[in-house]
């Protein structure tokens, strides 16, 4: 009988080809994620979007020609023993040699500000994770943001930043010298994650936070579920407006734009308006 793993595996590559495989290698490829002896460092917090990305990390190992190498961390800033018992169980079942590192995120975030923790606790955990990086001696971290993630921190941007901005696939890191972030499943949608997690019968940690239970309505993670109904509407008005979304960041006219930022410069229309 074959092991369950490999049923898990077999469904990325050929159920969710085109879902999952065919926009994973796309986003690896269009935007240079990974190339030749990349040594990577795949983050694994225990939900299901970080799950898959080990896994599509793993197939692309064993099928690509090109020759990089991988690890799988999970830090643990202070969850529960039954969270850290699950995400032990999952790597398991599918598959996944992790290693686990302990560090007090939840405690120190909590104390230094208990207003926003999530704001304290997800500028640590980045801290912690490049370090950790380093260790290990990775040039590249790669994280689980997907393609809903982008287009709601892009409207999270304009309606409560003040701001055009959005999530870009990679990033240089600028306090850890030679690290670079990326995100493979930056085109995979959400909804097929949850399809390929039901297919499978697969339970992961839906969220292990500590703070979650006091959310509050001007709490980030608030306002993110609040963007994500949004959009959930306006498709039942159109149903490719989470691609307009995704598309318009990609499409920006500076011939129309009042003013942008760049490289901590300021610039507004007026700069070139008079100009022949």
């Amino acid at each position: 009988m074959e092991e369950e793993y490999k049923k898990i595996e077999k469904s990325i590559i050929k159920k969710y080809r085109k879902e999952i495989w065919g926009r994973f290698v796309r986003a690896v490829k269009d935007y240079e994620l990974i190339k030749e002896n990349d040594r990577i460092m795949v983050c694994i917090s225990g939900g299901k979007d970080s799950f898959l990305l080990a896994k599509c990390i793993q197939e692309l190992k064993r099928h690509s020609k090109i020759n990089f190498d991988a690890v799988y961390v999970v830090m643990n800033p202070g969850y529960k023993k039954e969270n850290i018992d699950k995400i032990i169980e999952n790597s398991k079942i599918l598959n996944i040699d992790i290693e686990i590192f302990n560090s007090d995120i939840f405690a120190v975030a909590e104390k230094l500000n208990k207003e926003k923790p999530c704001y304290m606790c997800a500028r640590m955990r980045r801290g912690y994770l490049y370090s950790k990086a380093k260790e290990l001696g990775c040039n590249k971290i790669a994280l689980g943001h997907h393609f809903d993630d982008v287009i709601e921190t892009t409207l999270l941007s304009i309606f409560y930043g003040a701001e055009f901005k959005t999530m870009l696939p990679k990033l240089h890191s600028t306090n850890f010298k030679g690290l670079e972030l990326i995100r493979p499943l930056y085109l995979v949608k959400e909804n097929d994650i949850i399809a390929w997690k039901n297919f499978n019968n697969l339970n992961f940690l839906n969220c292990a936070c500590n703070f979650t239970e006091k959310i509050n309505e001007d709490s980030e993670l608030s306002k993110r579920i609040e963007v994500k109904n949004i959009i959930k509407y306006l498709k039942t008005k159109n149903k490719n407006i989470d691609f307009n979304i995704f598309n318009s960041t990609n499409n920006v006219n500076l011939n129309t734009i009042l003013g942008y930022k760049k490289d901590g410069n300021q610039y507004t229309f007026l700069d070139d308006y008079d100009k022949d």
